[in-house]
């Protein structure tokens, strides 16, 4: 590629559900674009780095990408297999055709060209090719660096040590004695997979969780378009208590602030139980509360004084950011860990050009709600120059 590229052209940064809703849009507004995307296919995490039994948490009204509905056939909470056919032809009906192993190292404003020059480095040549575009969307998504905090010993434990996004099943583990590190959703469903799949499974439990089923999830999002927030946080903690009962029985702490407030706030979700919580009761699952002290060979040494011995971990730590390591001169839109400064509902639009989708903690719903909203901005920008 040569720099001198159309000035209305758009370069999109990823090609996960974020980019692909973009490039849907952008395609709906006649609106050139490309997209660069560091792995060897679309929505790369879906494919490569899910574990296999993973749905849709939310009802598939909420998940599905602009312009083009789930099949009616789908069940209301779409399995992994049903979404990736979905996002197939999703690709072949707008004709989004990524530009695979480019990672982006450089993006900068050009104020004299009025354009965006990026730089990405082809993973089959090795070399780096250039880029400028009038606009720059940032699609690289919430989860685009696996994150595992560091722990001392770690390096001399023997067994299994992974991050959940190279787990795909808990066949492997059968008769183990497995820790999962980490209690969001993924933590807690590879828990109880593992579980399923007969290993021994301890789960690290150290922040406070709301459990909710996916039938309260659903009900809160739909009173949150006439209620107030506070009141449908205060019908989900009732409804979870009456359900769940008294959780704190075995060893997991409920928090002070109700779950959607959590969401918004700190961009945390609520556990949508799928059955953990059954075993939790049952002690099939074992809840450890207390931060890891060190590793010593197969020994995990907690700060609470227990000792335990594990054959493999898991870590369910979620993700980092790494846009500022590429994304220069923007001292607007991201912060340091890539998420957007401006509060949400303005938090999609940033300066010369630059926008981010997907990165508001409101998961696809979020994602197609950017898209739509960054194509609209971008025609008229091009109808009124």
């Amino acid at each position: 590629m040569q720099e001198e590229e159309k000035v209305e052209r758009v370069i999109v940064v990823g090609a996960g559900p974020s980019g692909l809703s973009a490039a849907a849009c952008f395609t709906k507004h006649s609106i050139p674009y490309i997209i660069l995307e560091r792995e060897d296919c679309f929505a790369s995490l879906w494919k490569k780095y899910s574990y296999d039994r993973l749905h849709l948490h939310l009802s598939k009204h909420f998940c599905q990408l602009p312009h083009k509905p789930f099949p009616p056939s789908f069940p209301q909470h779409v399995p992994k297999n049903q979404f990736l056919q979905y996002l197939d032809d999703y690709v072949s009906h707008f004709a989004i055709a990524p530009l695979y192993q480019r990672t982006v190292e450089l993006a900068q404003y050009d104020d004299a060209r009025r354009c965006w020059k990026v730089e990405a480095r082809n993973g089959d040549s090795g070399e780096v090719e250039k880029y400028c575009g009038r606009f720059l969307v940032v699609a690289t998504g919430e989860t685009s660096d696996p994150f595992v905090p560091e722990v001392e010993g770690l390096s001399s434990f023997p067994g299994k040590v992974i991050h959940s996004t190279r787990f795909s099943s808990g066949k492997e583990f059968k008769d183990k004695h497995v820790l999962v590190v980490g209690s969001g959703n993924s933590g807690m469903e590879i828990a109880l997979d593992l579980i399923n799949h007969g290993a021994k499974t301890s789960i690290l439990v150290r922040s406070p969780v709301h459990f909710v089923s996916r039938g309260m999830v659903s009900l809160g999002l739909f009173l949150l378009k006439y209620l107030p927030l506070s009141s449908v946080d205060s019908l989900m903690v009732m409804l979870s208590t009456m359900v769940y009962g008294d959780v704190t029985k075995y060893g997991v702490r409920r928090p002070n602030e109700g779950p959607f407030y959590m969401k918004v706030k700190h961009g945390k979700y609520p556990v949508i139980d799928v059955g953990t919580y059954k075993k939790i009761k049952t002690q099939e699952l074992k809840v450890l509360a207390a931060e890891i002290e060190s590793v010593r060979g197969k020994d995990v040494l907690f700060k609470s004084g227990e000792l335990h011995t594990f054959d493999s971990i898991v870590f369910c730590t979620g993700f980092k950011r790494s846009t500022t390591k590429w994304l220069k001169g923007d001292d607007y839109l991201l912060n340091d860990d890539g998420l957007p400064k401006p509060s949400y509902p303005i938090h999609w639009k940033g300066h010369n050009g630059l926008y981010c989708v997907g990165l508001s903690r409101r998961g696809l719903y979020g994602a197609a709600a950017d898209a739509e909203n960054i194509a609209n901005d971008i025609s008229f920008f091009m109808q009124h120059p």
